[in-house]
Order: C-alpha cells, then structure tokens, then sequence
C-alpha cells in the first residue's frame, strides 16, 4: 500500500489513507474491547475509551472528505506523506510529515507578515504550504489531532526499529 501513494491518483490516495485509518481505528476499538472489566470500569478504563470515541468523531470530517474524493490537496498530499512513512514504520518522518502539516514550517507559522509599518523582504516567501494548518478551522485542528493519535496507536501496534520510533516505551514485562 506504501508504494501505490503519492503515485499521482489523488482517489486511490484517499481510499488508501481512509483503509489505513479505519484499519488502525478498527484495531484500537478491539484492543479496547479486549479489556478485564475492571480495567474497563476503572478511571483510565473509561479516559481510553472516551479518547477512541473522541478520535472516532473527530476523524469523520476526514473520512467523509476522503469518501466524497474531496480532501482539500495541501492536506491530502501531507497525510500521503504520513501514510507512507507509517506503512514502512518509519515513525520519525511520520511525525515530522505530520508536524509541517499541523503547523508548517514557516518562520512565522501563525501567518503574521506585517510585524511593521514597512514590508518585509522575505515576506513574498510565505506561502500557503508554510502557513499552519491547525489554524484553519475548528474541523481540521480536531482531525488533524485525531491523526496523531492513529499515528501513536499505529506505532504501539506495528513497531518498527527502535531508531525510527518516537517516545518509545517497552512494553511492561
């Protein structure tokens, strides 16, 4: 699946991320339901669970955008970035695709230009991939936060090499 992204067929993009997305969602609602009650009933039990159904909400603006082929082209492009590095469990440059989509990598990622009364010489280099997406509207901040918790539990999931993971943690023994 890693290969066929980015490939230039922004549908097939689309079905690919929203397959993956669903598949980690899916994973995360069984390991969930796997529980002992008591750890179901306990405080952490219910934060857990009350964060999956968060995310699932959260995320379905996306899969709806994603199932009507109409993901806005900066973001879709970023989260074929970050698909592709979760499929090869290459966490690191997961988390720095999802970083320059939430909030870009501009010098100014909130958008001021005019600090002055006179206009900045770099000020033409701002462009609308440099300027934070998270900013945009209440939707995208929510989605693009529920795909940081995919990025996490997929990492939790299918871990890779200890060099290409973020914030690692070994399993309990």
């Amino acid at each position: 699946m890693a290969e066929e992204l980015g490939q230039g067929n922004a549908d097939s993009d689309q079905d690919s991320i929203m397959k993956f997305f669903k598949f980690v969602l899916q994973k995360w609602g069984e390991d969930l339901n796997c529980r002992e009650d008591i750890v179901k009933k306990s405080k952490q039990g219910k934060i857990d669970a009350a964060t999956h159904s968060q995310t699932v909400d959260y995320m379905k603006p996306l899969m709806r955008s994603f199932k009507n082929k109409s993901c806005s082209p900066d973001i879709l492009a970023c989260l074929v970035d970050v698909c592709k590095h979760l499929l090869m469990r290459d966490y690191i440059a997961a988390n720095e695709a999802y970083m320059e989509m939430a909030i870009g990598n501009a010098p100014w990622p909130i958008g001021v230009t005019m600090v002055g009364i006179h206009a900045r010489t770099g000020r033409e280099k701002i462009h609308d991939k440099n300027v934070a997406h998270v900013l945009n509207d209440e939707t995208q901040r929510k989605y693009i936060q529920a795909v940081k918790r995919l990025m996490t539990k997929a990492q939790k999931y299918f871990p890779g090499k200890l060099s290409r993971m973020v914030n690692y943690e070994r399993p309990p023994m």
